[in-house]
């Protein structure tokens, strides 16, 4: 996954546990695309300073998502309702009463697999 796009993830899943300061430097750099200079001077420290903010943050991010896993599970149902799309769009043409049972038998499958991951 970009960075990125990792970093904006990791920060709408956790971002709340972080200080206001954290959040505010790190929404700026992350979110905003601000650059490590603009921020520093809006914030009143060196860039230096956001430059290990942003890394520190980075870290207790990871950490946050080592431990309870919510983005690896958002990425993971995504995905599989992805496919469950895939298989009612497939069934919308289908007229071969076998393959409508297994698109059917798969969708169901999926479907229990989200339900019982939470």
């Amino acid at each position: 996954m970009e960075k990125i796009v990792r970093q904006a993830l990791l920060y709408d899943f956790y971002g709340e546990l972080l200080t206001e300061h954290q959040k505010s430097v790190y929404s700026d750099i992350v979110l905003n695309d601000l650059s490590y200079s603009e921020v520093a001077r809006d914030e009143g420290i060196s860039r230096q300073g956001v430059f290990d903010l942003v890394k520190r943050c980075d870290k207790i991010l990871e950490d946050y998502e080592s431990k309870l896993k919510l983005v690896e599970k958002f990425m993971e149902t995504k995905e599989r309702v992805s496919r469950i799309h895939e298989l009612a769009t497939d069934l919308k043409s289908m007229t071969d009463r076998d393959q409508l049972t297994e698109k059917i038998n798969e969708i169901e499958e999926i479907s229990r697999a989200i339900y019982e991951s939470y």
